[in-house]
């Protein structure tokens, strides 16, 4: 039955809790989640005690049963939400300049697809990077989808343009039993970096353990990047012959090794975060890169959010790279909630 004071979903590919986080700010009540990861799902677990963690690979999840496991009925489920792995989407530039495509898991989207069939949720959620939006899988899915009584919409955005302080295209489709799901608006201003970290105190001077792990680098290095102009520099700038001797065989890459810029957006929050010689990952003032806590709110997890040091602060990085950012998914996931509420008196009808 419609519940008038909150929405139920469930989280597939739930990583560490990026897509939870923004459902349960925009109103759900988040059943359950699917994640196959150890040190994603503990994260997940710490943040989030009071989901039921199914921690599985997902084709071997069956809908028959997690409905049985949460008590619900088929049809009953609100929203079901996830982001398949999106690395067999994305295009990685090399060192050379040329580009190479990686092809594992792109069939999970047909993952989602068979656990919209099993529970049947009166709305869908799925986010994903851009490539997918071009990929010939995501045309059959939303067919099928279209074939099971959904209408769905999907549209390539920017998380800049919805509170989020970083650039971060993602593609997000929305869908519905009752007909089309209206996207957030776009943010009245832009948040930045100075609005995420301006406040924080110096790195190491917390009881923050995710805002004292400071990369450690030899003199050569920590000198070239305190000679990187402060809010927005670039180690293009620097004098050539001070340049590192890794960047004088290369025209590419220009954000290696640059500043965030204070009252801009952060370039996209990636799992490499926390390592200048990944991208414009250095501090806008002080001489280092940005710290996990640094990250994580670029990324818009609450300053409270825990993430698991146990495999060490890269394999944290690479949670927070791969989450997704909480703020994106709220905005959109309140217009689901408006949605819900309008077509309320459907939902008994529809099934």
């Amino acid at each position: 039955m419609f519940k008038e004071h909150y929405f139920t979903a469930i989280d597939l590919f739930s990583g560490c809790g990026g897509l939870t986080t923004g459902l349960k700010r925009a109103g759900f009540r988040v059943l359950a989640a699917v994640e196959i990861d150890s040190l994603a799902a503990s994260t997940y677990r710490d943040n989030h005690p009071d989901v039921n963690v199914f921690q599985h690979d997902i084709r071997g999840v069956s809908g028959r049963r997690m409905l049985s496991a949460l008590r619900l009925r088929k049809g009953e489920l609100d929203l079901l939400a996830g982001c398949p792995p999106c690395q067999g989407f994305s295009t990685i530039r090399t060192l050379n300049g040329g580009r190479r495509v990686r092809d594992g898991g792109k069939d999970l989207v047909f993952e989602f697809l068979r656990l919209v069939r099993s529970l049947r949720p009166k709305a869908i959620m799925m986010e994903n990077v851009p490539g997918l939006a071009r990929d010939r899988r995501l045309r059959s899915v939303v067919n099928q989808l279209q074939r099971l009584g959904y209408t769905c919409e999907y549209r390539v955005l920017d998380a800049a343009d919805f509170g989020v302080p970083q650039r971060r295209k993602r593609m997000i489709l929305l869908g519905s039993r009752f007909g089309p799901v209206r996207f957030a608006h776009t943010a009245k201003r832009t948040k930045t970096v100075r609005d995420s970290i301006g406040g924080l105190p110096p790195a190491g001077t917390s009881r923050d353990a995710l805002h004292g792990l400071l990369a450690k680098h030899g003199p050569r290095v920590a000198s070239f990047i305190r000679r990187i102009a402060r809010d927005g520099g670039s180690r293009t700038q620097v004098c050539k012959r001070d340049q590192l001797s890794c960047h004088k065989a290369t025209t590419g890459f220009k954000d290696v090794y640059g500043r965030m810029a204070w009252d801009k957006v952060a370039p996209t929050i990636t799992t490499g975060c926390i390592n200048p010689s990944k991208g414009r990952f250095l501090h806008p003032s002080q001489n280092r890169a940005i710290t996990l806590r640094e990250a994580a709110l670029l990324q818009t997890f609450p300053r409270s959010y825990k993430f698991s040091l146990a495999s060490g602060k890269f394999a944290a990085a690479a949670l927070i790279g791969n989450a997704l950012p909480p703020e994106f998914i709220r905005r959109h996931a309140v217009k689901v909630v408006e949605h819900l509420r309008t077509h309320a008196h459907q939902v008994e009808k529809i099934w």
